[in-house]
């Protein structure tokens, strides 16, 4: 599962993907260039090298639903409670706040 982080809905900030050895997220390098281009995180200072985790990076995983909007999703999606990557793509295009997460191939 791969998906792209935007920033303001404009900026491509970098890209976040899971596969058989855990997470990863790693700074678009004109991301990195810009001027104005600041971190995605606090936890997640920008830097060339890509971050690796065992579980969803927290601040990714503090954009899911939470509660009551979380059952909707899961039950209207048939989406799987258990699989974080798969809620954030399913939920991550219109989060709350400056960061918008978009699932691509």
């Amino acid at each position: 599962m791969k998906a792209k982080v935007y920033i303001n809905q404009r900026s491509l900030a970098g890209y976040l993907w899971e596969d058989e050895e855990g997470f990863h997220f790693l700074y678009e390098l004109n991301y990195i260039d810009a001027p104005v281009g600041g971190p995605v995180s606090l936890t997640l200072p920008v830097r060339r090298e890509a971050y690796h985790s065992d579980v969803l990076f927290p601040f990714f995983d503090g954009l899911i639903p939470e509660g009551w909007l979380l059952q909707i999703v899961e039950k209207n999606w048939k989406l799987n409670p258990g699989n974080r990557m798969e809620l954030l793509l399913a939920t991550g295009r219109n989060c709350i706040g400056n960061v918008s997460v978009i699932g691509y191939e």
